[in-house]
């Protein structure tokens, strides 16, 4: 660790650690990018420099790829039990950690304490899941109707595996990544988000202390992850690509992944509607949007992003949630007290701004926030907007951030039109007491994920993903695993 990352770890008590920066981790080594060119680290909360990582070249993403063929066979072949003994390891050493690790997401991603103390828990149960999941992945046995043949299927790990994650959930969206794909016997590259890569070096150190073979995950940063990416592709043990982000970013790495018949998961944008129904439990339904919409300060692709209240309970609805949003306490991450933390970057805060003033001009209310606040850090207020018309950018695109647009509606038929009127289908929130309404509502939506009288759907047992524009593939449950396995049949002779 570099001077200044010791004394970082120090400050944070989070000097447990091995390694915040010890550079690129491949092949069980860390090492530095072949040119030793860095990345610098901000602190979103304070816009200071609070570290720095290497930069990978297209040499070192060479590199990784070796190193995670070198270490495939053994991997493949060892026994379930070991391969389930080693990810139950790290999740035990995550809950072990959970604190240390809670305050370096705070850190480098600006989260609350709270909610970086959430996601650590939710990042360690991808861990005990396949741990428990990789003992029981079984084949199929049958009769060919000819009933010249048994038809036999054996499913096998895929191969090298792509992983690349963005920075919201720095812990999580690596292990709803690298836990399936360990499970399966898959060995892995992950590429993190520049934002925020300590927390994905923080858990390599973690893994080797857990037993993981040197090689089975690798780790490299890069401020050129087309280039790098596609290196990588284009190298034929690489066999699959799973891709956490933007829609435009992942239509890019599909067309890329298509020129060498890569398979590919894609979990992409969203834009969720929230609906509350007048027979709802207003209480509970206030409840559940400061979740969906608040979690990580709204920077989360399963955000409510339009809330769609039924005309009966909309004055009760808006006057609950200005009053619970307006009494949020707005700081920097890694303070206790804190329930809003900052924006990622100064460029995500103006474009948050920019989509409520285009609101604001089309006959939104603002009922509480809607201005950038002064001073340092990347900060926007907790903001609630009633009357958002349909055809506000913000009813169109991902806000990611705590704003929370309101519209009224009347009809059953109105809102669910009005819900799928987006590309996105990625997850939908449903509150009436009413559950053949719900589940009748449920189905009509476009959605790969729904939340029926809950604020939050997400569950390492569960599986996640979108339709349409949100994506391709599911992580998370049996579904996970799946993903990084290949079936094979073999046809035997009766």
């Amino acid at each position: 660790m570099n001077t200044s990352s010791q004394a970082l770890a120090d400050d944070q008590g989070i000097s447990e650690f091995h390694t915040i920066s010890h550079g690129l981790y491949i092949g069980g080594q860390w090492r530095q990018s072949a040119d030793g060119r860095g990345i610098r680290v901000i602190d979103p909360s304070t816009e200071a420099i609070i570290a720095a990582v290497p930069d990978a070249t297209l040499e070192d993403a060479a590199a990784a790829v070796d190193a995670a063929a070198k270490a495939a066979h053994g991997w493949r072949t060892m026994s379930p039990r070991r391969r389930s003994e080693i990810l139950r390891r790290c999740f035990e050493l995550m809950t072990e950690r959970s604190e240390a690790l809670a305050t370096l997401i705070a850190l480098e991603n600006g989260k609350a304490l709270r909610d970086a103390r959430g996601e650590i828990a939710y990042a360690a149960e991808f861990f005990r899941w396949n741990a428990e999941a990789a003992v029981r992945i079984t084949g199929e046995f049958g009769t060919a109707p000819s009933g010249t043949n048994r038809i036999v299927v054996d499913y096998e790990p895929i191969g090298i595996c792509v992983l690349i994650t963005p920075w919201n959930f720095p812990a999580a969206m690596a292990t709803r990544k690298i836990a399936p794909a360990l499970a399966a016997g898959c060995t892995v590259i992950l590429k993190p988000a520049s934002e925020t890569p300590l927390t994905a070096y923080a858990l390599a150190a973690l893994y080797q202390d857990a037993g993981v073979p040197p090689g089975v995950v690798n780790v490299l940063t890069t401020t050129s992850p087309g280039p790098v990416t596609a290196a990588m592709l284009a190298d034929p043990r690489v066999r699959k690509l799973s891709f956490t982000g933007s829609t435009g970013v992942g239509r890019a790495l599909l067309a890329e992944a298509a020129k060498h018949v890569v398979s590919c998961s894609m979990e992409l944008g969203g834009n969720a509607p929230f609906i509350v129904f007048d027979d709802a439990d207003l209480e509970a339904a206030l409840d559940g949007a400061m979740v969906a919409k608040m979690r990580n300060a709204g920077e989360a692709c399963t955000a409510a992003n339009r809330l769609y209240v039924q005309s009966g309970i909309y004055e009760a609805f808006c006057d609950g949630l200005e009053k619970r949003m307006s009494s949020l306490m707005v700081g920097a991450g890694t303070d206790p007290d804190t329930e809003c933390g900052p924006m990622i970057t100064r460029k995500a805060v103006e474009k948050i701004d920019r989509l409520v003033t285009d609101a604001v001009a089309r006959g939104a209310r603002i009922m509480c926030g809607g201005s950038v606040l002064s001073g340092g850090g990347f900060f926007y207020p907790p903001t609630v907007l009633r009357d958002v018309p349909g055809d506000a950018r913000m009813a169109h695109e991902e806000i990611f951030g705590p704003v929370a647009p309101i519209s009224s509606f009347e009809t059953e038929v109105e809102v669910i039109a009005r819900a799928n009127d987006t590309e996105y289908g990625l997850a939908a929130y449903i509150y009436t007491r009413d559950l053949a309404r719900g589940m009748r509502v449920a189905a009509r939506i476009e959605s790969g994920m729904i939340a029926l009288n809950r604020g939050l759907m997400s569950d390492p047992a569960a599986p996640f993903g979108g339709v349409k524009q949100s994506g391709l593939g599911r992580e998370g449950g049996q579904h996970g695993i799946s993903e990084f396995m290949e079936a094979k049949y073999i046809a035997v002779t009766i």
